[in-house]
């Protein structure tokens, strides 16, 4: 049967290059959210040609919603002889912006020298492509099997998932007993079985000041001073804390196993753009600071939140004048699949006969959408793998390799024999 599948998936390579850079050639810019529509309607309406019932859902007031930029994701479904598991594949279409570097057009899909290039090659359209030739290849080889699988190509994840799998999971996609297993194929490399990711908090600190003519500072009060001396604080007490916490996850890279966390953005002020080529001539009265904290497994968010707070506590105790708020923006508990579940020993069994060596398990440093399908639909039988380099992501020539494409559809193609022929981890 393996070999099958390898001769199947074998004679679709063309079609695997193809589709892949027809992926890529959907410029879906995220922010804003451009081209969901026709790139969800394309993979679609391939799906539909194939069998498939397919479904379009927009993720209606969720983030960056409108009419201009519908959250439009798209699940496709096919049911097998009878009863038995079901497995989705479900991968995002949105990309990131291109930014600047470039050697090859961003959005052109170019084929040379064994990849295909492109914003989102890697992350995660080749992953995407991948799944759906491993399907096909598996259709073709046993169409008689027990049970459904599933394609869903969904939106947002690089801005927290809301209008895509998080919405989905609200309508019940994944949770059984509609899904039993799930694979998401993010670019961890072809012999990796990522089981989760660090949690992630986000918050806004805000420091309060008076306003006052730039050149009498000393008749108002920097709100820029003040977040002066949190970052100072932070740095003293709060950064060194932090990486002394060590865990004992499996993430990836080496320096992701303690916490961390990146101080994302600062604003204070008026704009620089008060009065052309001038800066305001005033003392601001509020400065921004947006901290985003990755944390372990054996952290608590509690405890997470109580060590900043603790710093702004203090500071307003011992430094005259200072005050604060502090917002949530996002937080996520860290998620790890257990070694043993059916999905895991399914890829895992895919990935010795490929490679012939046992897979490494790994922890993503940052968040995916495992965290809604574990959080909102409560399904735990969920890992990521799929073809690509993690450290290529978001990069300029961003890339994918057409022989790890190849291999981890293999890879795939053995995982859905082994859920749904030979009824591991069945309902």
């Amino acid at each position: 049967m393996i070999d099958r599948f390898a001769k199947a998936i074998d004679e679709r390579v063309e079609d695997l290059v193809q589709l892949t850079a027809d992926l890529i050639r959907f410029p879906t810019i995220n922010p804003p959210g451009e081209a969901y529509t026709p790139c969800a309607e394309f993979v679609g309406e391939r799906l539909r040609r194939r069998g498939f019932a397919v479904s379009f859902m927009r993720g209606e007031g969720t983030p960056g919603d409108t009419d201009r930029y519908p959250r439009t994701n798209v699940v496709a479904r096919i049911e097998g002889r009878g009863p038995g598991p079901v497995v989705h594949f479900n991968s995002h279409i949105d990309v990131v912006e291109a930014g600047e570097g470039w050697t090859v057009d961003p959005f052109g899909g170019a084929v040379r020298d064994g990849r295909v290039y492109g914003r989102g090659a890697c992350d995660m359209k080749g992953g995407l492509a991948a799944s759906i030739i491993a399907v096909e290849a598996f259709l073709a080889v046993s169409p008689d099997f027990y049970g459904a699988i599933e394609i869903s190509g969904t939106v947002d994840e690089e801005s927290g998932g809301f209008g895509g799998v998080a919405y989905l999971a609200k309508k019940g996609l994944f949770s059984r007993p509609r899904v039993d297993h799930v694979i998401i194929p993010e670019p961890l490399n072809k012999d990796r079985i990522c089981l989760g990711h660090r949690g992630v908090w986000w918050a806004e600190i805000e420091t309060k000041g008076r306003i006052a003519h730039g050149s009498m500072p000393f008749l108002g009060d920097s709100a820029v001073r003040h977040m002066g001396a949190v970052l100072h604080a932070f740095e003293e007490e709060l950064f060194p804390a932090l990486d002394r916490k060590q865990t004992k996850m499996p993430v990836v890279p080496e320096g992701a196993r303690r916490s961390t966390m990146n101080i994302n953005s600062i604003h204070g002020g008026q704009t620089e753009d008060f009065r052309p080529g001038l800066p305001s001539p005033t003392v601001p009265d509020t400065c921004r600071l947006v901290i985003d904290r990755r944390f372990l497994l054996e952290e608590k968010i509690g405890e997470v939140k109580s060590e900043v707070v603790a710093i702004l506590d203090r500071l307003k105790r011992e430094r005259a004048k200072f005050d604060y708020t502090i917002n949530d923006l996002m937080e996520v508990l860290p998620t790890m699949t257990e070694r043993d579940a059916p999905v895991v020993a399914a890829v895992a069994e895919g990935i010795r006969h490929i490679f012939g060596r046992e897979p490494d398990y790994v922890i993503s440093p940052g968040t995916y959408d495992q965290k809604h399908i574990a959080r909102i639909g409560h399904l735990h039988d969920c890992i990521a793998y799929g073809p690509g380099i993690l450290d290529l992501a978001h990069q300029p020539d961003e890339w994918v390799g057409i022989d790890d494409m190849v291999q981890s559809a293999n890879v795939m193609a053995i995982g859905l024999d082994v859920l749904l022929n030979r009824t591991i981890g069945g309902r």
